[in-house]
């Protein structure tokens, strides 16, 4: 009887074809480590939020008068509110930290190195949407940090030399942040930008199944092939990867749901403090700072200097830093993909540029104090610094031989 209904639907739909091409037949290195469980992590974090946020608009009021009460009705009046809304607010943040640490396999095992370019790409486009998605979350609900952070980054637009100013009056949709702005931003949140989100996801693991994973020793496993055509150092995605993804998942659901039960602030890196008061237009924080996501991105625009009271180098900047991560695949002049056999220049550099990345992070949280802002410059300079030299120091690093096929390290 199942099989019957298997054939009545293959004849219509190719479910059984999708299954053998995508998970029961593709072949992948055999030597995967722990740094490959998090591509999986992403998209079940992608799912999460897309399910947690369905519920939350059944409550939820895209209203510049109701938005913060209607946030504090679903965290103490709707039955089980309170679990979906921090389920939402930590898988927030637990899926930049998942993202942020992909990206990092990306860099030591060089996957954005050729025929992998057009899955780097897609990568990279869904972590732009990603940021913009989660910047229009982060307005809606309606409180302190909210409403003054969005004004901040709404702001920035208005630098943009001839078209600023309307720029930043389109996005706002009003003068000021009000209602028009919550309004666009919660159509943008929940329908527009998911769609984009699934739509680049897919399209990255189709481009990715046709080219083939990398792996740790970034050799290709299509070289050497059995008589059946499979590859020798490669194992069916399922069920061996299926299962030991599922051994990842709950590692990561156990640590998940700690924070979740037992600090979904994350002592104010998730939920800040100033975000529990209504949006108060009057009335600015002390300390305006958007999200720990962003902050790295945020101190590189405020330690460039204005130039005649514009921002716009800042804003530049800040844009290049995120341009530059898309041109990697064109930037890396090496033969050779994997850190294990790369040269003591690329070692080098790919450790001071992570120290960079997470001293930014945390320069962006901090005041603009002299000291403060000086060391957002030197480190300003050690990330560009990273992307701009990469093409000499890659060619001329003293590479290790790659082995033909893969190994057990």
């Amino acid at each position: 009887m199942f099989a019957n209904m298997m054939n009545w639907i293959d004849a219509r739909f190719p479910a059984s074809k999708m299954w053998r091409e995508h998970l029961s037949e593709y072949y992948a290195p055999k030597n995967f480590n722990f740094w490959y469980f998090f591509g999986s992590l992403a998209l079940f974090l992608l799912v999460l939020q897309i399910v947690t946020g369905i519920f939350l608009t059944m409550n939820y009021k895209p209203d510049a008068e109701m938005a913060f009460a209607s946030v504090e009705y679903i965290m103490r009046d709707v039955q089980w509110g309170w679990l979906i809304r921090y389920l939402h607010s930590t898988g927030a943040s637990a899926f930049f930290i998942v993202i942020y640490l992909h990206m990092f396999r990306g860099l030591m095992y060089g996957s954005y190195k050729q025929p992998r370019e057009l899955v780097w790409i897609f990568g990279m486009l869904i972590y732009v949407a990603l940021m913009a998605e989660a910047f229009m979350g982060y307005l809606l609900p309606w409180g302190q940090m909210s409403y003054w952070g969005a004004q901040v980054i709404i702001s920035l637009f208005g630098a943009v030399p001839f078209v600023g100013e309307s720029l930043a009056l389109w996005i706002r949709g009003d003068f000021v942040v009000a209602d028009a702005t919550l309004n666009r931003f919660f159509a943008f949140h929940v329908i527009a930008i998911p769609l984009v989100l699934v739509a680049l996801v897919v399209m990255h693991i189709i481009a990715l199944h046709e080219v083939g994973s990398n792996n740790p020793d970034g050799v290709e496993i299509k070289k050497y092939k059995d008589e059946n055509g499979k590859p020798l150092d490669g194992i069916p995605f399922h069920p061996y990867y299926t299962v030991k993804d599922i051994v990842g998942l709950i590692v990561f659901l156990f640590l998940f749901s700690l924070v979740v039960f037992y600090m979904p602030e994350g002592g104010g890196w998730f939920l800040e403090d100033a975000n529990f008061v209504p949006a108060d237009p009057l009335k600015t924080p002390e300390h305006i700072v958007p999200v720990w996501y962003f902050t790295p991105f945020y101190a590189i625009l405020r330690a460039v200097p204005s130039i005649a009271g514009s921002s716009f180098p800042g804003v530049a900047a800040m844009g290049l830093a995120i341009v530059m991560l898309f041109l990697l695949p064109w930037l890396d002049r090496s033969p050779v993909r994997s850190v294990r056999y790369r040269g003591p220049y690329f070692r080098i550099a790919l450790a001071v540029f992570v120290v960079t990345f997470v001293m930014l992070g945390f320069l962006g949280t901090q005041p603009a104090t002299p000291t403060y802002t000086v060391m957002s410059q030197v480190f300003t300079i050690l990330y560009f610094a990273f992307f701009i030299l990469m093409p000499f120091y890659t060619k001329y690093d003293k590479d290790k031989p790659v082995p033909d096929r893969v190994t057990d390290q």
